[in-house]
């Protein structure tokens, strides 16, 4: 038995070295070789928005494993750290709060490729800033001009955080 796998393995060294062998068809790709390792804390590398037809859609882009995350609704968007109020329009807020996390690597590097600060005009979705990256926790606001009715759920592969806001009823007059 052990004589007969040397021989197979033989033959396949040989046929290999000769150019003959499993191919990959043109245009497949292989599955890059996974070089690094995740990550020890989640880092937030991107935020994004788009809209839909009855809601408008929050992502946050995490590499490593997704942390626990919190929505809240607060009466003012403020920059962790200065407590500076972030300048976004709207009369409703909400802040997310991913932990453990960071916006930056183990040599303080930032890895965030989203927007700081963005004003956006949808409709429910008014705008977004990156609002804190202090000792494991990231922070995003998000800025509405009406009470925001929403749902959260997460995504994987790659990991990442979906918050999706109802669009304000339409005003009846009359």
């Amino acid at each position: 038995m052990l004589h007969r796998q040397s021989l197979a393995a033989g033959a396949a060294g040989i046929l290999l070295a000769a150019g003959i062998g499993a191919t990959v068809p043109a245009g497949a790709t292989a599955a890059p070789p996974r070089t690094t390792t995740p990550p020890a804390t989640a880092q937030v590398v991107n935020v994004r928005w788009g809209g839909h037809p009855s809601f408008d859609r929050l992502v946050i882009d995490v590499r490593g494993t997704l942390p626990p995350v919190n929505v809240t609704t607060v009466k003012a968007l403020h920059y962790d750290g200065s407590g500076q109020r972030v300048p976004l329009p709207g009369k409703y807020f909400l802040e997310v709060r991913l932990s453990p996390a960071a916006a930056h690597n183990e040599s303080g590097q930032s890895v965030y490729n989203g927007p700081r600060l963005v004003r956006i005009s949808l409709p429910a979705l008014k705008g977004v800033a990156l609002t804190g990256d202090f000792e494991g926790v990231v922070t995003v606001g998000a800025a509405f001009s009406a009470k925001p009715f929403y749902k959260t759920f997460t995504l994987h592969s790659p990991e990442r955080f979906v918050l999706d806001v109802a669009h304000p009823a339409p005003v009846c007059r009359g």
